[in-house]
């Protein structure tokens, strides 16, 4: 059963990462699946009660990866981490099946209870490289959380969230099963082009409102000439007369 897993960790290795040419590869040379490998133990010794040595053996993981992975977090099948150096899972983490982290993501916490502290992310999620998660918040099932997101408020199942805080942005295509670096790169709303594009509209407006002006200008000096002070409806030629008043 633990050989069998550890095949099927491979596999979603092979599956995700081009670079990954034969399974043998993968087991030598891939952190990712070392600190896999390393967590499996530590997790089995941690939910016996052996502890000390669990943790033992995740720092030691911890060393030698660069991944961080706590022997009491909860992780499901075909979990895949490509890069790896930063990654750090906390204590009461739970992940699902055929989720996919890419490096320095942390799944941390933001108190200092011991209860539930840290993230839950469900089945098919990808988090992209610098992303975090914290506190115990939902990340619905294939969802997808970008680059260097920040991630306080639970997202839903389907979604993507990108930004600091992250905000969901439109639902994405549930046809594309797989998002780089969790990260949507196509018809994804840029907000400083949108701005500078309001901005360019708005000299528009302003450019043709002087024309317009300009235009009215010149047709009125080409018609009748008005006495710059007269009164608007004064005959033309006369002057208002205004009262003079001297010193007695």
């Amino acid at each position: 059963m633990f050989f069998k897993r550890l095949r099927e960790e491979i596999d979603a290795a092979m599956r995700r990462d081009p670079a990954a040419r034969t399974r043998l590869e993968v087991a030598l040379l891939y952190p990712s699946f070392h600190a896999l490998v390393a967590y499996r133990l530590a997790h089995a010794l941690w939910v016996r009660g052996w502890r000390l040595l669990g943790r033992f053996i995740s720092q030691a993981a911890r060393t030698l990866t660069g991944i961080e992975i706590h022997p009491g977090a909860t992780i499901g099948q075909r979990f895949f981490i490509d890069h790896g150096m930063g990654v750090v899972i906390g204590e009461t983490a739970e992940i699902g099946d055929d989720v996919m982290l890419y490096h320095g993501v942390t799944l941390g916490g933001t108190s200092l209870s011991h209860g539930k502290r840290h993230p839950t992310l469900e089945s098919g999620v990808i988090v992209g490289a610098g992303a975090k998660i914290l506190g115990p918040v939902t990340i619905g099932a294939n969802a997808r959380i970008g680059a260097n997101a920040v991630v306080v408020k639970d997202v839903p199942p389907g979604a993507s969230a990108i930004g600091i805080p992250a905000r969901v942005v439109p639902p994405r295509d549930q046809r594309q099963d797989f998002m780089a670096y969790g990260t949507p790169t196509a018809d994804l709303p840029d907000p400083v082009a949108r701005a500078i594009g309001g901005l360019v509209d708005q000299i528009d407006r302003l450019s043709a409102r002087v024309n317009e002006l300009e235009q009215a200008g010149k047709d009125r000096a080409g018609g009748a000439q008005v006495s710059p002070i007269a009164p608007e409806g004064a005959p033309e030629g006369r002057v208002a007369q205004l009262p003079l008043r001297t010193r007695g």
